[in-house]
């Protein structure tokens, strides 16, 4: 992915004022996640519960250039995670993926989407409640939004023949992606034991 093909209008930076979101600095890794990207890399949107959680998920994962969380798929513009929480955006809790495909395929971060939560559950993850907990998978082109599409397939697969639901991800092409407040950027890094709502099904992709 060229830096010459982003669609930088998907993108929209926090208005919170925060140190953070005004550096766009990862706290982990020291890298920006504000576009544009190191030419070379590709990116994904995945919602998958609370984004704190989520994002340590993908961030630790080798390949990975960085990671932000934020909001996406709603009508809201310029959210507040307040607002979000209302389930009146429409809005779900999202993290911006960017990796390097020739370390780490679109494939492996399905596999972490899969295993890592319960795509089954509609509007909810766990405990927490609302529209903006859904599952979803927000792709960057055509060619991702297939293999997204053939990965969900596979799952079920695999979830009916361990007596699971139906899986309720949405799967769609990249909707403007609203940077979350700099206090949710790597949350988990700022409070190592803050909440983490993650559960799995079990089920190995």
């Amino acid at each position: 992915m060229a830096n010459s093909e982003l669609d930088l209008s998907l993108f929209v930076a926090a208005t919170d004022g925060s140190a953070i979101t005004a550096t766009g600095l990862h706290r982990l890794s020291g890298n920006s996640f504000y576009p544009p990207f190191p030419a070379g890399t590709e990116y994904a949107l995945f919602a998958m519960g609370c984004f704190w959680g989520a994002e340590r998920r993908f961030w630790q994962r080798s390949g990975v250039y960085v990671t932000a969380v934020g909001y996406a798929g709603g009508h809201t513009r310029n959210p507040s995670y307040e607002e979000v929480c209302s389930g009146l955006t429409g809005h779900a809790e999202a993290v911006l993926v960017v990796f390097d495909p020739a370390d780490v395929g679109f494939a492996d971060l399905l596999e972490i989407f899969w295993q890592s939560h319960d795509p089954t559950q509609g509007m909810r993850q766990g405990n927490d409640l609302g529209s903006q907990y859904r599952s979803a998978i927000y792709c960057m082109n055509a060619q991702q939004l297939v293999e997204a599409k053939a990965s969900c397939e596979h799952y079920q697969q695999r979830l009916t023949a361990a007596g699971r639901a139906e899986i309720t991800t949405e799967i769609a092409l990249q909707p403007v992606f609203y940077y979350a407040e700099g206090v949710h950027q790597q949350y988990l890094i700022q409070n190592p034991n803050g909440y983490c709502g993650l559960r799995g099904t079990g089920v190995l992709y």
